[in-house]
C-alpha cells in the first residue's frame, strides 16, 4: 500500500520569522501533519531564512524587483516557479511584506493564507494594532484568512480575540496579539493540512481551536 505524500508548505516571509518559528515548532511537535517544502524571502538577510536553515529546511532569497510594496512581474514569476518546483500545496505568508497579485494568486487560488493583527474586517492594512488603539476599541485580536486580490479582504478562516487594556501602548498590545498569532496560525494550518477546514462564502467551517 502506497504512503500518501505529505502536505507541503511554502512559507514566504520578509522579517525575523516569529510566526514561522511557531509553525516549525508545531511541525516538530507533530501538531501539523505537513512538511516545509520551501521558505522564500524577498529580503536577503531576513531572519526567517536563518531560522529555516537552522532547522534544515530549504530556504532561498528571491529579489522582489523594482516596486516597494509588491512583486514586479519577473519577481512574481520567479516566486511562482520556485513554489511550483517545490510542489507546494499551501502558501503560508509569515510576515511577508509584499502584495501578491495576478498569476500567483490565480495559480494558488484558495491556497494562500495570511495572518493579520486585527479582527478583520476591522483595521485592515498596516499597523492594525495601532489603528485599534487609536480608535478606542476594547477588543481586537488576529485573523487567519485566505488571500485574494484585495488587501486583507479574503475569506476568514479563524479569529482569536485579544482584550485592549486601559494602560496599553501600541507595543504592549502588539506583543499580546503576536502571542495569539503564534497559537492560532499553527492550529489553522494543522486543520488545513488535515482537511478539517471548509470555506463557505466569506468564512470557514470545521475549525476547532
Amino acid at each position: 500500500m502506497s504512503v500518501p505524500a505529505p502536505f507541503r508548505l511554502g512559507i514566504l516571509g520578509s522579517g525575523k520569522g516569529s510566526n514561522f518559528v511557531a509553525i516549525a515548532d508545531a511541525l516538530a511537535a507533530g501538531q501539523i501533519p505537513a512538511a516545509v517544502a520551501l521558505v522564500v524571502s524577498d529580503v536577503p538577510d531576513a531572519g526567517i531564512l536563518a531560522a529555516a536553515q537552522a532547522r534544515g529546511f530549504p530556504a532561498r532569497h528571491i529579489p522582489p524587483g523594482r516596486f516597494r510594496t509588491k512583486l514586479d512581474e519577473e519577481a512574481e514569476a520567479s516566486f511562482l516557479a520556485a513554489l511550483q518546483e517545490a510542489q507546494v500545496d499551501l502558501v503560508v505568508l509569515a510576515g511577508f511584506m509584499r502584495i501578491l497579485k495576478g498569476d500567483f494568486l490565480r495559480h494558488f487560488e484558495g491556497r494562500v493564507v495570511n495572518i493579520h493583527p486585527s479582527l478583520l474586517p476591522s483595521f485592515p492594512g498596516l499597523a492594525a494594532w495601532k489603528q485599534a488603539l487609536d480608535y478606542g476599541v476594547k477588543v481586537t485580536g488576529c485573523t487567519v484568512h485566505l488571500v485574494d486580490q484585495g488587501i486583507d479582504t479574503g475569506p476568514i478562516l479563524a479569529q482569536r480575540a485579544v482584550p485592549v487594556r486601559d494602560d496599553d501602548t501600541p507595543a504592549t498590545l502588539h506583543e499580546r496579539i503576536q502571542v495569539a498569532e503564534r497559537e492560532l496560525y499553527p492550529a489553522v494550518i494543522g486543520a488545513l493540512a488535515r482537511g478539517e477546514l471548509r470555506v463557505r462564502g466569506r468564512g470557514a467551517a470545521g475549525f476547532q481551536g
